[in-house]
């Protein structure tokens, strides 16, 4: 076998197994399906694949093989996707049957325990005061938003509950098992595997970009905290009272102008206008929450987009929001996830690459290069403009500037904060990691989690209890989460960029395009860093992150007012089309497509929120 023939026998071969394992992992985790067995097996085939020691050998002696060709067009795309494959397989090979075996125990373990996690059910007690099942979309937005203290503290202990549920079924025993399986590659603990996996750096090389952007946020963080229990008393500090008594009324005002039932038409309007193509790609979008779904946005798919021997093969991708359309906040909660994994298919959509391994979510794939795609586009979101061209309530009125004003006067204080209840996961997994077997109990795993939000949030309790984060349970995304804080690093530079250039971002037209070209197309091929520099022609940066976070109120309403007249002058961009095939679905039921048009699809999509919830 030639090595270009080997290279597209192997592209093949991973596109069935993905496959496969894709399948199961969406239908159970849509709770469509209850084949906990034939996921587990599907995915360790997936990992048995991924892992064989052996397939970095053999590429080894492909890529000689490739290296005696002519020199050609071939020669250089086979060496190309060759090589790609070979990064695959180092970043995932266990070489020692010991690994191989631990890592299978891992996957088993795993799927047991999100099999009882999905069965827990969690309960809050409602505005009318009866006990009512909440999931962990629901809980989050009844802290945040509700007006009834009642409702807010029952919610806030179903997470404090689940906590310690988790800590009596098998969340130490996993910690222990990450833990042997790393020291089985050498590693001293799971964390420091995973970084060198995610991100390729040592955790000290991490650590010196968290704690310095620790120590930026620092006072500006512990300032927010002092004002507010100043003027709102020492309870506003309470983890169910916290983000309600800065952010509560604001979310509130602005919930009318953005209903969940307009997130879809927003969505294709906005990234149309942004000029973003999913070429020809096929979008599963199941955006509502529901009881045994999984509780979380997420972003796979099944089909990687590449050229297989110049042909292109669209990708296929499945998104989830966990919207629940009559209740206060999921309107812009529902959006900002939509968004968010609408940004995550675009950029696996449009990966121009001749190998799937280039276009993935798993390693080399950086987490926070992936984070950056879906974040950038998610950050529209909170800029003025965006929100006079979007904002509009039921009888068409745009978002007032009040509103807008008070949604910065009420969070600008706690920008600071929000980065941080990114940051403090990292601190807690590193510590948590760190302690030996013996050290690991229910009562020490509590204390460290309130000790990490104390050190960080400054807090005694998070509105989000650490443990109650699912990225924590899962293989793809435990010891990761600092990925999301690397990544809006790099969001805030992308976004001065092009401010600087062409002076605004939404419905930017060029925008679509220079994503496409300089951070999409070459996927994993070039590093987190490069494909800033190919951008912005400046390195990564934590600073312009850290200067938002600094800003004043007053400060970030002077630069949105500039934003808002602004657009008193500039044309409104067409909305291009998204050129992609797009199905809605509720599970295993289809509520809308795109097949015969964007807007029907849209209007279909509204009138089944309108008619199942209301509004």
């Amino acid at each position: 076998m030639t090595a270009t023939a080997y290279l597209n026998a192997l592209n093949h071969r991973f596109l069935t197994i993905h496959r496969a394992k894709e399948d199961f992992f969406w239908e159970t985790y849509m709770g469509i399906s209850d084949d906990h067995d034939g996921s587990t097996k599907a995915e360790t085939e997936w990992i048995t694949f991924l892992s064989a020691s052996s397939q970095i050998t053999t590429l080894k002696k492909q890529i000689e093989q490739a290296e005696l060709m002519p020199d050609s067009e071939e020669k250089t795309q086979t060496l190309i996707g060759l090589k790609g494959w070979l990064a695959t397989f180092q970043a995932h090979a266990l070489e020692s049957e010991v690994a191989q075996s631990l890592k299978t125990e891992l996957v088993k373990f795993e799927s047991a325990l999100f099999e009882k996690k999905q069965n827990y059910i969690m309960k809050y007690v409602d505005e009318d005061g009866n006990e009512a099942e909440g999931s962990l979309p629901v809980l989050g937005a009844n802290i945040r938003t509700s007006a009834n203290e009642n409702v807010r503290r029952s919610s806030h202990q179903a997470l404090l509950d689940l906590e310690q549920w988790l800590l009596e079924n098998g969340f130490l025993e996993l910690v222990k098992l990450r833990n042997k399986f790393a020291k089985s590659l050498g590693f001293n603990n799971f964390f420091d595997y995973s970084i060198a996996k995610t991100e390729q750096m040592t955790t000290a090389e991490l650590f010196t970009i968290l704690d310095d952007f620790e120590s930026r946020t620092r006072d500006s963080n512990q300032n927010s905290l002092s004002n507010l229990a100043a003027s709102k008393g020492v309870q506003s500090l309470v983890g169910h009272n916290f983000i309600f008594s800065f952010a509560g009324d604001a979310m509130r005002d602005l919930d009318p102008y953005v209903p969940f039932s307009q997130s879809l038409r927003r969505w294709v309007e906005s990234f149309g206008r942004l000029n973003i193509d999913y070429s020809r790609a096929e979008l599963t979008l199941d955006l509502l929450d529901r009881k045994g779904k999984y509780q979380n946005g997420f972003c796979h798919g099944p089909v990687p987009s590449f050229y297989d021997q110049g042909t292109w093969i669209p990708a296929k991708v499945n998104f989830t929001s966990n919207a629940k359309p009559d209740q206060v906040g999921s309107g812009y909660d529902g959006i900002n996830t939509l968004f968010h994994e609408g940004g995550h298919a675009a950029h696996f959509s449009n990966v121009k690459m001749n190998a799937p391994c280039f276009s993935q979510e798993f390693a080399p794939t950086s987490m926070a290069y992936a984070e950056t795609q879906s974040m950038f586009c998610d950050s529209l979101l909170g800029d003025a403009d965006w929100l006079k061209q979007y904002a509009f309530d039921a009888d068409g009125n745009v978002v007032p500037d009040a509103v807008i004003k008070s949604m910065i006067d009420s969070k600008q204080p706690f920008r600071s904060y929000v980065e941080r209840s990114i940051l403090v996961v990292p601190y807690f997994e590193r510590a948590l990691y760190l302690m030996d077997d013996d050290e690991l109990s229910a009562e020490s795993v509590t204390e460290l989690a309130r000790a990490s939000e104390k050190e960080i949030l400054g807090l005694e309790c998070s509105p989000r209890p650490l443990m109650a984060i699912p990225h924590l349970l899962s293989d793809e995304s435990a010891c990761a989460y600092q990925g999301y804080l690397l990544a809006n690093m790099a969001v805030y530079q992308t976004r001065a960029y092009f401010t600087e250039k062409f002076g605004y971002l939404t419905d930017n037209p060029q925008i679509g395009p220079l994503l496409a070209e300089h951070y999409w197309n070459g996927g994993n091929s070039v590093n987190h860093n490069t494909t800033i520099v190919n951008l912005t022609g400046e390195g990564f940066n934590a600073k312009y992150l850290a200067d938002e976070c600094n800003l004043s109120a007053d400060q970030a309403w002077e630069i949105e007012k500039a934003k808002i007249s602004a657009l008193q002058s500039r044309p409104r961009a067409e909305v291009a089309p998204l050129n992609a095939n797009i199905n809605i679905v509720d599970g295993a039921n289809q509520i809308a497509s795109n097949h015969d048009s964007d807007a029907g699809m849209c209007s279909k999509f509204e009138q089944y929120i309108v008619e199942t919830y209301g509004r």
